[in-house]
């Protein structure tokens, strides 16, 4: 499974499949990266070497052949003394020949004619420069060469050692194509899908239309033949007849996905011979209604066309279809059947709504009749949707990660997941795919992650993006609610993945140890405290994880900001921050000290003092009886017992409610979007004013 956001990659990917393999697809310019164009331009015909200075395009395959398999590679072995090796085959899109290459542009360029009657830079004739010259002429210039891979000088990823130079074997011309396609055959199912056939806008259609308008203006001269209606409708019964075996196994394949199940429309084909369009119809997709006990009627009387279902359902049925159709092709090669049939579907969500979609990925190989010996289906599927991702475990997901080094060309890296699969502890990797899939996160799609606390984060959040970082909306985040005993349980993934996360979390002051009794033990069996407590202690396990030699809340209150992002295994600067309650001044009546809340809660409250404790915000539930005879810190140990026992979905539903926008944000929330700000947009995307308050 190819995953990742968007416009990272994972359509090129499946386009070098289709360059490479497919003989009716050709090379373009634009499957050169944009920073070989630069090569391309500054190359100096008199001074570089075009055979090693030109850019090319890499592919290296590889194939893991058992020892009844061995004589279907006996041209890629890399030596009598193979043993059992992976066998690799190299792939590379380059010049012909450099030096005919060079003489050809060098001709173009001398034959460029400016016309005299045309004002100088109103008109470059073509080729400007050497990528100018390639956009008509590269696959005149270039070809695809095949070289053979020895395992043995490569490294564990199968990466070629510096200085190994692989055995040429030769090009398309010479036969060597024919080695990939003895071995692997590709089919392509692309996301733009049509269920019946897009009409044409050529002359074929112009004189189809023309000869249905002359048989219609026609008509009555036909209508009392009697032997032309008895002898279409024979026609009609004799198809449907031949329609019906020879598509029994296809639309009985259909039924094993599970849908349309025995309350939906079952399928039949059906010839439809209408003598007003005779030239214009042919066999439809119809659609057989089912009776009133839930049964397909015998004599399918009832039926509809196809534009009157869904289009999901069309869509599914299609996909369907197309990969038995693949199927069937692979295994009635001719000659000698390449034993790996590779299909790559685009997409497949589709016009599918998320049943379908779950229906579809976990019911595809079933489709497919039983594998003969030998003979093996492999599918590549792209997708932006969490429904279809989730249904697999970790180990078949390949990741592209965009780079985020800020460079003018984009770049990405693939990761492959199987290998975090294999090197995490069971149990935090079987909690990452039971939370994963339970919540059909988008966490692989995200331009960014942010981790919160709990329901209430998650529900204010976006309200105040919305408010204070609207330029934060261009950007796909991904909001998981993890507590903060399950935070730091996603940091490896976090970090495999190279995703920036932010991490919202409580300080969850806790009195000492030494100071804790058994009287006063709340409800869930801890020992909470205010902030200010000498020696308090944190009990969130997301803080004591990541900052493990911070132990006191002061000491977590003095950390600054730049020391709050996560440090790596490696010792370098990662890419979670985390941000937590800090010190804010709160002033009540004559008093003015800095404070830290304990929770959000708490820390919104002190944040908006004033504002919590007028009676007309009463139903947000920090409104403290008698607050204005009270000093601040009577205010504030109430507050602490307040939000103890809050509503805590309620006090933010009723923030969401509420019209007036005069509240604040606590600001280690603010401090963290701003960092998100930062890490996430360009410098001209980032207005000054936003994400700060006015004083």
């Amino acid at each position: 499974m190819f995953v990742g956001a968007n416009n990272s990659g994972k359509t090129s990917a499946t386009h070098v499949f289709q360059r490479f393999l497919d003989p009716k697809v050709r090379f373009q310019i634009y499957d050169f990266t944009a920073d070989c164009w630069d090569v391309f331009n500054s190359f100096d015909p008199a001074e570089g070497n075009a055979e090693t200075d030109l850019p090319k395009i890499y592919f290296d395959l590889w194939f893991e052949v058992d020892d009844e398999n061995m004589h279907r590679v006996v041209d890629l072995l890399p030596g009598l003394d193979w043993n059992g090796e992976p066998v690799g085959l190299r792939m590379v899109y380059a010049p012909r020949d450099p030096s005919t290459l060079m003489a050809n542009y060098l001709k173009s360029r001398n034959d460029r004619r400016l016309p005299a009657t045309i004002p100088a830079g109103a008109y470059q004739p073509w080729p400007l420069n050497l990528t100018d010259y390639l956009t008509k002429r590269l696959t005149n210039e270039y070809e695809i060469k095949y070289f053979v891979l020895d395992a043995r000088k490569c490294d564990t990823q199968l990466m070629p050692e510096v200085g190994y130079d692989p055995f040429y074997l030769g090009t398309n011309a010479s036969g060597a194509g024919a080695l990939v396609s003895a071995l692997l055959k590709v089919d392509f199912l692309n996301a733009q899908r049509h269920l019946t056939d897009a009409e044409s806008h050529g002359r074929a259609e112009d004189l189809s239309r023309r000869l249905s308008r002359y048989y219609q203006r026609n008509l009555q001269k036909f209508e009392t033949d009697l032997d032309a209606l008895s002898a279409i409708a024979n026609s009609e019964s004799a198809l449907n007849e031949h329609f019906a075996q020879a598509f029994d196994s296809i639309l009985k394949s259909i039924e094993h996905l599970g849908y349309p199940g025995a309350n939906n429309a079952g399928l039949v084909v059906k010839a439809s011979f209408n003598v007003q369009n005779m030239l214009s119809t042919s066999a439809r997709v119809h659609y057989m209604l089912p009776t009133a006990n839930g049964t397909t009627p015998s004599d399918a009387s009832q039926v509809l066309p196809d534009q009157y279902n869904g289009l999901g359902f069309k869509n599914l049925i299609y996909m369907a279809v197309e990969i038995l159709d693949f199927h069937h092709a692979w295994e009635e090669t001719e000659g000698q059947r390449p034993p790996v049939h590779l299909i790559m579907i685009e997409e497949p969500e589709a016009h599918l709504h998320a049943q379908l979609q779950q229906v579809f990925i976990r019911r595809v190989f079933e489709l497919l009749p039983e594998p003969k010996p030998g003979f093996h289906t492999q599918m590549v599927v792209t997708t932006h949707s969490s429904h279809i991702l989730y249904e697999s475990s970790f180990q078949p997901i390949r990741y592209f990660c965009r780079d985020r080094s800020g460079q003018a060309v984009h770049r990405s890296e693939v990761k492959n997941l199987s290998i975090f699969y294999n090197g995490e502890q069971k149990a935090t990797r079987d909690f990452l795919q039971q939370y994963l899939k339970l919540t059909h996160c988008d966490l692989f799609f995200a331009d960014a992650a942010v981790l919160v606390e709990g329901n209430v984060e998650r529900l204010l959040l976006p309200l105040i993006i919305e408010r204070k970082f609207p330029a934060l909306k261009a950007c796909h985040l991904t909001i998981l609610e993890v507590g903060g005993a399950f935070a730091h349980k996603f940091q490896e993934l976090l970090e495999f993945l190279d995703i920036t996360t932010l991490a919202i979390t409580d300080l969850d002051s806790s009195e000492p140890k030494e100071q804790q009794g058994s009287e006063k033990n709340d409800s869930n069996g801890g020992h909470a405290c205010r902030t200010t407590v000498p020696r308090a202690v944190t009990s969130n396990e997301t803080l004591a994880h990541w900052f493990p030699k911070l132990t006191t809340i002061e000491e977590l209150l003095d950390l600054p900001d730049s020391e709050k992002v996560v440090q790596c295994d490696g010792g370098g600067s990662g890419n979670i921050r985390v941000t937590y309650q800090t010190r804010r001044l709160a002033a009540w009546g004559a008093d003015a000290i800095e404070l830290a809340g304990r929770t959000l809660e708490e820390a919104f409250a002190l944040e908006n003092l004033a504002w919590t404790q007028d009676p007309s915000k009463k139903s947000i539930g920090l409104s403290i009886p008698k607050s204005s005879q009270m000093t601040l810190d009577e205010l504030h140990d109430a507050l602490f017992k307040r939000v103890r026992n809050l509503d805590k979905t309620r006090f933010a539903l009723g923030l969401i409610a509420e019209q007036d926008t005069a509240w604040r944000p606590p600001q280690y929330i603010m401090d963290g979007l701003e960092w998100l700000r930062e890490h996430l947009l360009p410098q001209s995307l980032q207005a000054s004013t936003e994400g700060k308050d006015k004083e």
